[in-house]
């Protein structure tokens, strides 16, 4: 007998048909191997068997012999004791058995549960077995009510475990009065909830707004009256009767226990709730009465049961004779620990009642249920079938993690909620709104349920293709006919958790919408504070700031109070929320007509988000229900958010086209600057120099070498491996001028290395020089570009013919370029002559570098950028300065260049130049970068600290450059002129070279909007030939889109309202820690902005926490550094190890 782990990983949406043949491929290849001994698997995994977890969950299947089991000993006939005879000792803690058992009449297959009495009682063992038993009959008894054929085809997850005793349990539980409780309970669920976020969240310092001020704005009909003296008697009959306007919460430290006490209306008749008049003549001093009204934290004192106050005010002057008139306005407010949306209408026909017969029925009998009565009641309930409902919809469910809106900042741990939000409002329209009753009434769905699946598609899309969403809403929980007549909060909110698919259509998605909403309100009477219990190790419920609502409003005017509710014209940062974010959905069934607010926190958001994100919303209503191209039966992915004005934006973006001269091969190009220029300087290093006919002159005798002794022949890729030298200009331009594909090897790689490089490209021939030491293999050719033209013979012009002979054409392939991108595995570009030709006459078109500029060559040959500077400003006419091997590092040499050389243009990552620039402020020789005309950065992201060091040494006539671009588009294709007298806090790439196209898409390819992420994907001149040997590589970066072919950049940028683009990250550079996106680029950023710190590195360590690398030139401590992002970033962005260096590390290319 073996004992094995059985490891099955379960997919909710599988069923159990597929779960079954998952389990028996499973058993059967465990079979297999089942020989080998457990031993040597928990060796493998250096594990002990004593300590291992999954050794105490034991299954196990006995199958009863059928052959008689009679057996006779000494003449005497024995028979087996049956096991269920036998008293178990629990070698496990947790174990299933099965018998088989198949001469059994009646019992052919039975199981037990043999559970620890150290972890389980005997009650929990029991009930165990019954959820067990119930399991089986859902699958297997022909008795069960449901179709056992669609349960078992049907996913998993809507098998359930709760009993049907406890599906109606709250159904079974009687509301009575208890006559031993006079005036003093414990709080309900609802009242302590709201009375604790109200001391937690917003009431830490005496400037906070109160957040659960309940207003009700009423005016009177045109032309009626109201008898002020007869309003204040009603208003007092009906807090007489309603003992929750007169409720007083008091907290009891020594118990931790909060309870309410009501107030008794004989000892304190007149002074149960303020009645307060006052004037107003202008709009805007009613708006500050509605707003002290709503915001005031004086106005209700919960321990003294002051929860509801009447305000009258009047229009110009106090009235005379006791009457409100129609231009006058009432104000009703309560605080919400005592009153609900639900309980305004019982509020109004009670107070109608008052109000005209001077009287109302009181709750004083010892029959009639009361507020006091459901919250004693509530605390004792079973819920036992709630909870399990709960538990398993939120597992795994990350509660604590705020969905990825666009959020402008965010809320710091240190930082309290203000509760101020702006709305925005619109109307749906006629046609909109016709078409959403329409749908709903014809497929048979509630308008709720429609608005609800509509608005997690939208959070869908907001969060860029967030599958697993979970919002809050408010559920009015007056489950029972008896709470629908009481004043009081019954209010629950209950997380909404949707779990959806990418691929849905939104019909599918409907479908799940209603599935799953009707089953979480079966169970919303289970109190908030209960579900966050089960999951104790929460200390912030993110989903409760996420929310909906959808209101269905009447406006009735059947009593003698005429009143109707009034709208004041508040401005959208007035209103007061407990949400950062929401979306209520209104239905004026008088009109039978939609509109929708959405509100959202000044915390996190800006006016204008919240603006664009309702413009969103109610473009994307207007594709669902009202598009001609039935967006419905399409997958929800589909759905755009862009709006009109930024298409027309992207369009404008992209709209890019500079007629050139049709591209040309590079050796063409550069023997016509040949022609034009012949004794110009073309190429310079120290004491060494070439004019244009001597480069041309050596470049023609190693192409005629390369043709006639080596035989090259087009399209052969020839490997050059040399440090900086005038013999690697020469090296490219001879490679080019053959018609072969120049691949560049740096000698700072390892051997191993090139090798591997040498053998991927398949090339038979290295071009070397006297300094490269013989580290290729003895099967690889290679020739000494030095040797060859010192010793090289004239050559005539029948040789000449050959090289004009050379068949290559702009298609043709001259670069191939190795990068490994974010991945670590080489990929070989492929570039065509026409690529590079043409990206150079945009360069040239921007006016980035001219024939008459002098350029300096700072990129080491690994890196795609040297080919434009080694190549690109010999084919324009301008002159190179080459630096010496290593050079570039050597900042001393680095600066003697640039000052003799009087250097116009220089490119180089912002890294190098930053350490650049800073060496030429501390020895005062700025001088040397004077003559710059055009400095440019690209390679890595750039900040304004260092753009602001650059810009104060370089003289005024110097243009600074932030350039991108993708060796795969051929070195750059976007590229920003910085203007640092514009207020910024991050540079831009920019824009679009001539010639170039863009899109910006989400994972799905589809379009993102203004300020929204997405992976730039980019089109033009210089979109590269494909990964050389790799089609399945080029298939993956190269997508068609409308006949174009498009490369993926991997690069997540986002544009704004100037149609310029912003570098965010890499896609592989946004990582998850315990399930939380987390850009690392802003936590860089924002140690950045720290003065004395001038570069930084922030990097994911064993997939547990981050740390941070930062380079600091004062003597920083760790504590100063996590000061800084605790007030800048949320906690779950914040290293939690700082190192601080003198000076990061740099690569050979900065």
């Amino acid at each position: 007998v073996s004992t094995l782990p059985y490891r099955v990983q379960l997919n909710r949406h599988c069923s159990f048909d597929e779960l079954v043949k998952c389990v028996r491929e499973k058993c059967l290849s465990i079979l297999e191997h089942s020989h080998y001994p457990l031993q040597h698997i928990l060796r493998h995994f250096h594990l002990n068997q004593s300590n291992v977890p999954f050794f105490q969950t034991v299954f196990d299947f006995i199958t009863v012999s059928s052959v008689n089991d009679l057996f006779t000993f000494a003449d005497v006939n024995l028979q087996p004791v049956s096991l269920e005879q036998l008293s178990e000792v629990a070698k496990f803690d947790f174990k299933l058995t099965f018998i088989y058992n198949p001469i059994s009449l009646d019992n052919i297959l039975s199981c037990r549960f043999i559970c620890s009495c150290d972890l389980f009682e005997n009650t929990t063992v029991t009930k165990m077995m019954q959820r067990f038993e119930y399991l089986f009959e859902q699958l297997f008894s022909m008795n069960f009510n449901l179709n056992q054929t669609d349960l078992v085809v049907s996913p998993i997850a809507k098998l359930t475990l709760i009993l049907p005793d406890e599906v109606n349990e709250v159904q079974d539980v009687t509301f009575y009065r208890q006559s031993n409780i006079t005036n003093e309970a414990p709080a309900s669920f609802a009242q302590a909830r709201i009375w604790l976020d109200e001391q937690v969240c917003f009431n830490s310092n005496p400037s906070q707004v109160a957040i659960y001020n309940t207003c009700f704005v009423y005016r009177l009909h045109s032309g009626h009256t109201l008898s002020i003296k007869r309003l204040s008697r009603a208003l007092q009959l009906v807090v007489t009767k309603h003992e929750a306007l007169r409720t007083s919460l008091i907290f009891h430290k020594q118990k931790n226990l909060l309870r309410q006490l009501i107030i008794d209306s004989n000892e304190n008749n007149n002074g149960l709730f303020p009645f307060i008049k006052s004037m107003f003549e202008t709009d805007e001093q009613l708006n500050d009465i509605i707003h002290d009204e709503q915001q005031n934290t004086q106005h209700f004192h919960i321990s003294q049961g002051l929860v509801f106050r009447c305000h009258l005010v009047y229009y110009k002057e106090i009235s005379a004779n006791g009457l409100l008139s129609d231009k006058d306005l009432i104000i009703y407010n309560f605080h919400h620990t005592s009153f609900d949306f639900s309980s305004m209408n019982i509020f109004l026909h009670d107070l109608n009642q008052a109000y005209t017969t001077d009287q109302l029925p009181s709750n004083h009998n010892n029959t009639t249920l009361r507020y006091l009565d459901y919250a004693i009641i509530e605390q004792e309930m079973s819920m036992t079938g709630a909870s399990m409902f709960w538990h398993d919809v939120l597992h795994d469910c990350k509660l604590d993690q705020s969905l990825p809106l666009p959020y402008d900042r965010y809320r710091l741990s240190s930082e309290h909620r203000t509760g101020r939000v702006t709305s925005i409002s619109f109307d749906f329209g006629s046609g909109l709104s016709q078409y959403f009753l329409t749908y709903s009434s014809f497929n048979g769905i509630s308008f709720q349920h429609l608005a609800l699946a509509v608005y997690f598609l939208f959070l869908f899309k907001l969060t860029n293709g967030e599958e697993d969403l979970c919002t809050g809403m408010t559920v009015d929980n007056r489950y029972r006919d008896e709470f629908k007549s009481i004043i009081g909060l019954f209010e629950n909110i209950i997380p909404l958790r949707c779990q959806l698919d990418s691929q849905w259509s939104f019909h599918q998605l409907l479908e799940y919408v209603q599935e799953f909403v009707t089953k979480s309100m079966k169970y919303s009477y289970f109190p908030l504070q209960r579900i966050l219990g089960q999951r104790s190790n929460i200390s912030n419920p993110a989903f409760l700031n996420i929310s909906f609502e959808f209101k269905s409003t009447t406006i009735k005017d059947d009593n003698q109070l005429s009143l109707l509710p009034f709208l004041p014209k508040i401005t959208g940062n007035e209103r007061m929320s407990s949400f950062d974010f929401i979306a209520s959905f209104q239905h004026n069934m008088d009109v039978d007509a939609l509109s929708c607010t959405i509100s959202a926190s000044l915390d996190l958001f800006n006016v204008e988000t919240i603006n664009k994100i309702s413009q969103q919303f109610h473009s994307m209503l207007n594709q669902l229900f009202t598009s001609v191209d039935d967006r419905m039966n399409k997958s929800i992915y589909e759905i755009s958010l862009t709006l009109p004005n930024e298409r027309l934006l992207m369009q404008s973006m992209n709209n890019t086209q500079v007629p050139f001269h049709s591209g040309t091969c590079i050796h063409h190009e550069f023997v016509c600057q040949v022609m034009k220029y012949p004794q110009k300087l073309a190429v310079e290093l120290d004491e060494q120099s070439l004019t244009y006919a001597e480069l041309l002159y050596y470049v023609q005798i190693l192409s005629l070498h390369l043709i006639n002794k080596h035989h090259v022949v087009p399209g052969e890729i020839i490997c050059q491996c040399v440090e900086r030298s005038l013999s690697m200009v020469i090296g490219i331009l001879s490679i080019a001028m053959v018609g072969s594909a120049y691949c560049p090897l740096s000698l700072r790689d390892p051997p191993q290395r090139l090798q591997a490089l040498v053998n991927q490209t398949e090339s038979r021939l290295i071009l070397v020089h006297a300094s490269t030491p013989a580290i290729f293999s003895p099967d690889n050719l290679t020739l000494n570009i030095d040797c060859i033209i010192c010793v090289e013979e004239r050559f005539s012009k029948i040789h000449l013919n050959e090289l004009s002979n050379v068949p290559v054409t702009p298609e043709s392939i001259v670069f191939v370029i190795f990068t490994s991108g974010s991945t670590g595995i080489p990929k070989a570009v492929q570039l065509r002559h026409r690529n590079f030709t043409e990206f150079m006459h945009s360069f040239v078109n921007i006016d980035v570098v001219t024939k008459s500029d002098t350029i300096i060559q700072m990129a080491r040959c690994s890196f795609d950028n040297h080919l434009l500077s080694l190549v690109g400003t010999l084919i324009i006419g301008s002159t190179l300065v080459m630096l010496r091997p290593e050079g570039n590092m050597d900042v001393e040499y680095l600066t003697r260049v640039l000052d003799q050389k009087q250097i116009t243009v220089m490119h180089a990552v912002p890294s190098l130049l930053n350490s650049l620039f800073e060496f030429l402020t501390i020895s005062k020789r700025t001088s040397a970068v004077k003559c710059l005309r055009s400095l440019c950065s690209g390679g890595e992201a750039v900040n304004v600290k260092q753009v602001s060091l650059f810009q104060n040494l370089v003289g005024e006539q110097c243009r600074i450059r932030n350039h991108y671009g993708p060796a795969e588009i051929t070195i750059n294709c976007a590229c920003h002129l910085i203007d640092l007298n514009k207020s910024q806090t991050s540079i831009s790439i920019g824009q679009l070279l001539p010639n170039y196209q863009c899109l910006i898409l989400d994972e799905f390819l589809q379009f993102v909007g203004i300020g929204c992420e997405g992976e730039l994907l980019v089109t033009g001149v210089g979109i590269f030939d494909g990964y050389f040997n790799r089609d399945d590589l080029t298939a993956k970066a190269v997508i068609n889109i409308n006949g174009a072919m498009y490369y993926k950049t991997g690069d997540l940028v986002r544009m704004d309202t100037e149609g310029l683009l912003f570098y965010v990250h890499r896609q592989d550079y946004q990582i998850k820690l315990h399930g939380q996106r987390i850009e690392l680029g802003e936590i860089e950023r924002c140690l950045l902005s720290i003065t004395s710190v001038s570069s930084c590195v922030v990097m994911k360590w064993n997939d547990d926490y981050l740390v941070a690398y930062v380079q600091s030139s004062s003597h920083m401590k760790e504590e100063e550094l996590r000061q800084h992002c605790q007030s800048h970033l949320p906690p779950h962005m914040i290293p939690s190890i700082f190192i601080i260096l003198d000076k990061l590390p740099l690569n050979q290319n900065g």
